[in-house]
């Protein structure tokens, strides 16, 4: 099977988990009578350092929640290299676990990495911390692109309503 095959495979199934987790939310709070506030999608721009590449990252964020705990979370990375500048766009799922000031949170998702003229279809696994209050939140994310060249990057960002 091809690389782009499995990796529409895990978006499409990241995205079911999704939509089955933020129907199930619905219905719980619609048999409490609670009428919840949708917090809206937070946006935000990043910078960082790849490792394994050695290369510098600037990026923009989108997070739309889909639940309390969950967000669809695409970006763009921008890599700085001498001879090249390779992008990436990301399609993750950020996960925050049920934590006292849930701060932390973990995901993965699509990764479409273009360099050198090439297009390669990667697995993102992330982690990281942000900020929950405010309308500007700080964070840091560590992110495994995984691949048949896996590497690990570190980003520092700002995210805005």
């Amino acid at each position: 099977m091809n690389r782009w095959g499995e990796a529409w495979r895990v978006l499409v199934a990241l995205l079911l988990i999704a939509f089955m987790a933020s129907t199930a939310d619905a219905q719980r709070r619609s048999r409490r009578h609670a009428v919840a506030s949708s917090p809206g999608p937070r946006y935000g721009a990043h910078i960082g350092y790849n490792f394994d590449a050695d290369d510098a990252v600037l990026g923009a964020q989108l997070s739309w929640p889909i639940s309390p705990q969950l967000d669809f979370y695409p970006s763009f990375d921008i890599y700085f290299d001498n001879n090249a500048t390779p992008w990436a766009l990301n399609f993750d799922l950020k996960f925050r676990p049920a934590t006292r000031y849930r701060v932390w949170y973990v995901g993965g998702g699509l990764n479409v990495l273009h360099a050198g003229g090439n297009t390669d279809a990667n697995l993102n696994l992330l982690t990281g911390l942000e900020a929950r209050t405010g309308r500007t939140r700080p964070y840091v994310e560590g992110k495994f692109i995984l691949s048949d060249n896996s590497v690990f990057q570190v980003v520092f960002g700002l995210s805005w309503r």
